[in-house]
């Protein structure tokens, strides 16, 4: 038997010719050399492709508070009825009234601008007008602090708590809207006549909170898009124009 192995990086041959009576031991010869050329083939092989890089990742912007309002900022909770508690839920009508009062004076206190003037107008107006509803219902708000208080202890809780109500519609990134709704509100006024006033309180209060309410499901929205955004993309940030990475929160 005659083997023959020729070994080429493009080709590859394996030739044999059997006498009489071969010999199994040259015939294994061949297939071991055989073997062997396929081993050799292999290296010569030309590798393959390196893997595409992995896709790149665009991550969003951090999302950002609404109005440019701070970042930590606690918002009033949704109730079990699906509202938004805050200081005007649940109270008396003589507390309604009240609080419009409260509302509007802080609408006269902050709405400056020249083409918000009638606010102040009316607002003096709405102290005239109704001076004998808002009396009633100052000395009415007294007595409900005093039935379970003191006199002095119920003084500082309706001192609290009108600091509170002050506090609720001064917050200034909801003043524009907020100036917008008291203008609305002074237009309103001046058709209402002072047996009608209580029933109006209610409307008029309502109107003058919505913005609030509206600036804090957006405030909610963000809280919750901040988290999603945590989650995806981890708690730091890197900050352009600062050396050091700066945490989201």
């Amino acid at each position: 038997m005659r083997a023959m192995v020729r070994v080429e990086c493009a080709e590859v041959t394996f030739e044999t010719d059997k006498q009489q009576g071969g010999r199994g031991w040259l015939f294994r010869l061949a297939a071991g050399a055989a073997l062997g050329t396929m081993a050799l083939l292999a290296g010569c092989a030309t590798p393959p492709p390196p893997p595409p890089p992995p896709p790149v990742v665009v991550i969003p912007p951090l999302p950002q508070p609404p109005l440019g309002a701070p970042d930590t900022l606690t918002i009033p909770p949704i109730d079990a009825n699906g509202q938004r508690h805050t200081v005007n839920t649940g109270i008396s009508s003589t507390q309604t009234i009240w609080n419009l009062r409260s509302a509007y004076n802080v609408a006269a206190l902050n709405c400056l601008k020249p083409e918000q003037a009638p606010i102040l107008a009316g607002y003096k107006r709405f102290l005239t007008m109704y001076d004998k509803a808002l009396d009633n219902a100052n000395m009415e708000i007294d007595r409900s602090f005093q039935t379970q208080l003191s006199v002095r202890d119920a003084a500082r809780a309706r001192e609290t708590y009108q600091t509170q109500v002050y506090n609720f519609f001064a917050l200034p990134p909801v003043t524009p809207a907020f100036c917008e709704a008291a203008m609305e509100v002074s237009a309103d006024l001046q058709a209402v006549a002072p047996e009608g006033f209580e029933a109006y309180s209610y409307a008029g209060l309502a109107k003058l909170e919505a913005p609030f309410k509206a600036f804090y499901d957006s405030y909610a929205q963000y809280m919750a898009d901040l988290a999603a955004w945590e989650a995806r993309y981890g708690g730091r940030i890197v900050v352009i124009g600062q050396s050091n990475p700066t945490s989201s929160r």
